[in-house]
């Protein structure tokens, strides 16, 4: 039997939501964070400003959204998934037209005083989109081509956008997610070959199209000791560092490379290196815990949803954290290029601490919701 209603569950009371709000995944949430800001101040020498404070109000704010995400009914997100990919996608668009530029490239827009990272806010609005898609269609049609050419359109028009910008970084977690999501669907494994394939064999003519910088950063993963105060001078001073941590760390504040300015972008892009120069190998190692509880958390709350939405929903978000922290210690530590992503929750900046909150609201709404049934149209079921 359906609702009258596209927005409310009428089995669940705003009051029962309350209830089942996860007090623990908020708390593990706020465990990250705070060790953020404890990372930030440090990065401001002992002081709240700049980066510690607006960090902590962003958080506070971040937790508002949330919250309001996880209570509205997991049916309106469900209809609304298109829409939010669309408003996503015309952002990114207008990047092009009124974006501005830091950092040489091109990724932030201007709304009402704020300045906003649109690819952020996409790798979230991509998740809902392609969850939204799949929810719709069967295990068996899933896995036919025909209907994967929707999927994949929804998948290379921000990736191309993101490249256009350019962020390198950005649009491979964008493939990832898209990958991931169509593992998650049910498209068979002979089909991920002819892709892995088709893109190996694009590799030749895609290093042609990258910015020479880009070029660059790539050849410095490799050789970094070739230019140690040139193009390989972030990598090199984060390798520094992270090894000068040792086990335990220089203590809190203590940090030499960081305080000495040695360590660049140490707010951003490098506070995993930052916080293992100060705590150690054991510091960092209870960030990496805490950041594995969370994600665990999001899997977990996917593989209880009984809607195929929900489920999808989480597990994606969940990897969307995954590649976010894989990514960035990696390329602190040398394994991977520098590619600019940031820590999250921890690395200064707003919309990517906004858009992490925003994804793990609707991870939290999976799971006030994970009994709810919904029927491929949308519809509550009982």
């Amino acid at each position: 039997m359906s609702s009258p209603s596209i927005f409310r569950d009428p089995d669940l009371s705003l009051v029962v939501k309350v209830r089942h709000v996860s007090l623990l995944f908020l708390f593990l949430i706020t465990l990250v964070a705070l060790c953020g800001f404890l990372a930030l101040y440090s990065a401001g020498n002992g002081s709240l400003h700049p980066w510690a404070i607006r960090q902590i109000y962003r958080f506070l704010f971040g937790i508002f959204i949330l919250l309001a995400v996880a209570l509205v009914d997991i049916q309106f997100w469900l209809r609304a998934a298109y829409p939010i990919y669309g408003v996503a996608l015309l952002m990114l668009l207008a990047v092009d037209v009124f974006g501005h530029v830091g950092m040489g490239a091109q990724r932030w827009i201007s709304l009402g005083g704020f300045q906003i990272q649109p690819s952020e806010v996409m790798k979230v609005a991509l998740v809902l989109a392609l969850a939204r898609h799949f929810h719709a269609s069967t295990w068996e049609g899933a896995g036919r081509v025909r209907h994967l050419v929707l999927p994949t359109l929804l998948v290379l028009l921000p990736v191309a956008l993101v490249m256009k910008q350019p962020d390198l970084g950005t649009a491979v977690i964008l493939i990832g997610l898209g990958g991931v999501m169509f593992f998650l669907s049910g498209v068979r494994i002979w089909m991920f070959g002819v892709g892995l394939a088709l893109v190996l064999a694009s590799l030749p003519v895609a290093w042609r199209f990258l910015h020479d910088y880009q070029r660059q950063r790539i050849m410095t993963f490799f050789e970094p000791q070739n230019d140690p105060m040139g193009a390989g001078y972030h990598i090199l001073q984060s390798k520094i560092a992270l090894g000068s941590g040792g086990f335990f760390g220089k203590g809190f504040l203590g940090g030499t490379q960081s305080h000495l300015n040695f360590l660049p972008e140490k707010q951003t892009d490098f506070i995993f290196t930052l916080i293992a120069e100060e705590w150690g190998l054991l510091g960092g190692a209870v960030v990496l815990f805490l950041y594995a509880m969370v994600i665990a958390y999001c899997f977990l709350i996917g593989l209880r949803a009984r809607n195929h939405f929900g489920r999808l929903l989480a597990l994606g978000l969940g990897t969307n954290l995954f590649f976010y922290v894989f990514i960035n210690v990696g390329m602190v530590m040398g394994l991977l290029p520098v590619v600019g992503v940031p820590l999250p929750l921890i690395s200064y900046g707003g919309t990517a601490m906004l858009a992490v909150l925003w994804g793990m609201g609707h991870v939290m709404c999976v799971s006030i919701h994970r009994d709810v049934r919904l029927s491929r149209t949308g519809q509550f079921e009982e």
